[in-house]
């Protein structure tokens, strides 16, 4: 059975960091292209940031400079490094794994940033 894992939301002031983990299972995931998505509330989901399998790295306008995507392919995990956090970074945070026309979703994780 394939899953997606994530963990480490919570709740940090402005300014402060966190990092979130997704772990996978049930799937080859050297060859999986993974991304970060976000919703905040009343809002449509959002790509944030996404590596693929290579390695090659992209972001949304809003979050350069302050995440880094990664990738452990030996601990099947990807995670998303989270600095200099704002409010407007409050939402939940899933992980999505696609390999051509095949996807899957992690549950997601709440982050909330306190002003």
């Amino acid at each position: 059975q394939v899953q997606l894992v994530e963990s480490g939301g919570g709740l940090v002031q402005a300014g402060g960091s966190l990092r979130l983990s997704c772990e996978a299972s049930g799937i080859v995931f050297r060859i999986i292209n993974m991304g970060w998505y976000r919703q905040a509330p009343g809002k449509q989901r959002e790509l944030v940031a996404a590596i693929t399998s290579g390695g090659s790295t992209n972001y949304v306008d809003s979050v350069k400079g302050r995440f880094t995507i990664s990738r452990d392919n030996a601990k099947n995990t990807v995670y998303l490094q989270m600095n200099s956090l704002k409010p407007e970074d409050t939402a939940v945070y899933y992980c999505k794994g696609a390999f051509r026309s095949y996807e899957v979703w992690g549950q997601g994780t709440l982050v909330t940033v306190s002003s």
